[in-house]
């Protein structure tokens, strides 16, 4: 089914076109900080005579980057985006979006900067030093606001699955951050409290706010792709309720063996179990995605099998037989790295390939370039998982048996260490790959003289979800 251009979206190219490069920098950026942290895991010595370099300040600032620089940038420009063309109608309240995209990342870069000196929180996905996140709250809160005028404004009463994971995107961020920053910062609580809160916000900023941004991409592009309605479509609201009410009870499973009340990792195995039931109805309605097509379908595709495994890893994990294996590895970064770049990361590269056509009104400049970025970006994801996924087979091994030497365990997984380092080396050339299309593909738009790729909708497509 051929999408082409709606009257909103050369309307409302300014703040995405912002956002989308803005998370791209990032992207690059938490590449460089991450391919030396990965270093500096199998090579301590490696950049160690500058104190802001060491591995924990380095490896914080990489995760800050990477999630509110760019996953943050990203998901909001394509939900807006999504948002304003199911409305029907091009973004109302762009100059808050703008305003609110250069606060929030000063706001990522005085974040990164505070992490650099020593500032950096030690709570896992909330690197952010407390005295910048209530100036990035306000400013997420002025980006959102196009979007929920869009949600609320629809000229439809109809609404689709994309809109309510754009729209509970956009709300939960404020609610997850206000909670960790009274709770964690502001009047901080004591004791075993603070490992339960962290580990609450740091599987709810997953679940309850990255995820949707995916999903929202996800569940318009996959559709336009293909030109077919949804399968299952029926159940779509009820994968998404179940998501909402259950995604922020799993944080638990961080906290098994812990000195926490036992009912906090046992619901947490629940929660585990009733997410699968979202997941199964996700990738029930996408499967159109595995079908094959254009680059966009394959991200989607690759996006929807890591997002099912990383699931099914979550919920086994939860188990106290199966966490003896994988705790304390190198199988929790595995795991991270399966949701935030195999999963979200691809669906919002499947959403970028898509969009951006769209909204500059000229076609990519480089298919080579796209090529590039695919095929490295699908070999940097194997070598780096898989890498991970074997150095925590023989952490798991070694960590039983008492009679190991802890350097011992650290000299047998060095090989697959340098295979991790390798394959973030590879997915920052992909990413450069993307950075320099995108930016020459943004500069047409300059060229007036070059006519436009897209014409004028069919009179159908602003209805398709």
């Amino acid at each position: 089914m051929k999408s082409e251009l709606t009257p909103s979206d050369a309307a409302s190219r300014n703040p995405l076109v912002l956002l989308l490069f803005s998370g791209l920098l990032w992207l690059v950026a938490s590449g460089i900080l991450g391919l030396i942290a990965s270093v500096q895991a199998h090579s301590p010595e490696f950049l160690a005579a500058w104190s802001f370099l060491t591995f924990g300040r380095i490896s914080a600032a990489a995760e800050t980057a990477f999630v509110y620089g760019w996953l943050a940038n990203t998901g909001l420009a394509l939900t807006l985006w999504v948002l304003g063309r199911l409305a029907g109608e091009p973004l109302r309240g762009q100059t808050w979006a703008i305003v609110g995209t250069v606060f929030w990342n000063l706001g990522v870069t005085g974040a990164i900067v505070g992490v650099a000196t020593g500032d950096a929180t030690g709570f896992p996905l909330l690197g952010l030093p407390g005295y910048v996140q209530l100036i990035m709250l306000f400013a997420y809160a002025a980006i959102a606001v196009p979007g929920l005028l869009a949600w609320s404004g629809r000229l439809r009463e109809a609404s689709f699955a994309s809109q309510w994971y754009g729209a509970a995107a956009l709300f939960m961020l404020p609610w997850l951050l206000s909670i960790a920053h009274v709770m964690l910062f502001a009047a901080p609580v004591r004791g075993v409290l603070q490992p339960i809160v962290a580990g609450w916000y740091a599987q709810a900023a997953w679940t309850l706010w990255l995820a949707p941004f995916a999903l929202c991409v996800a569940y318009y592009v996959v559709p336009k792709v293909t030109g077919k309605v949804l399968p299952s479509y029926e159940f779509a609201a009820l994968g998404f309720w179940c998501l909402i009410f259950v995604g922020g009870l799993t944080g638990g499973r961080h906290l098994l063996g812990g000195p926490v009340p036992a009912w906090i990792p046992s619901l947490a195995v629940v929660s585990c179990a009733l997410l699968l039931f979202h997941t199964f109805i996700v990738v029930l309605n996408l499967r159109g995605a595995f079908g094959g097509g254009g680059v966009a379908l394959r991200f989607m595709a690759l996006g929807l099998a890591a997002y099912l495994i990383g699931a099914l890893a979550d919920a086994a994990t939860s188990f106290h037989a199966v966490a003896l294996h994988t705790q304390f590895t190198y199988f929790d970064d595995a795991q991270r790295q399966v949701a935030l770049y195999a999963s979200a990361t691809a669906m919002l590269f499947g959403g970028i390939y898509f969009a951006v056509p769209r909204i500059t009104g000229k076609a990519w400049v480089s298919s080579p370039l796209i090529g590039l970025h695919v095929l490295l970006t699908f070999a940097g994801l194997f070598l780096l998982i898989g890498s991970l996924v074997l150095a925590s087979v023989v952490q798991s091994q070694e960590l039983l048996e008492a009679s190991v030497p802890f350097a011992d365990i650290s000299r047998n997984t060095h090989v697959w260490l340098i295979g991790a380092s390798i394959g973030r080396a590879v997915l920052l050339l992909a990413n450069l790959a993307l950075l320099v299309n995108f930016y020459l593909t943004i500069c047409r738009i300059l060229n007036l003289s070059q006519p436009a790729t897209f014409n004028a909708p069919t009179a159908m497509e602003t209805h398709v979800s």
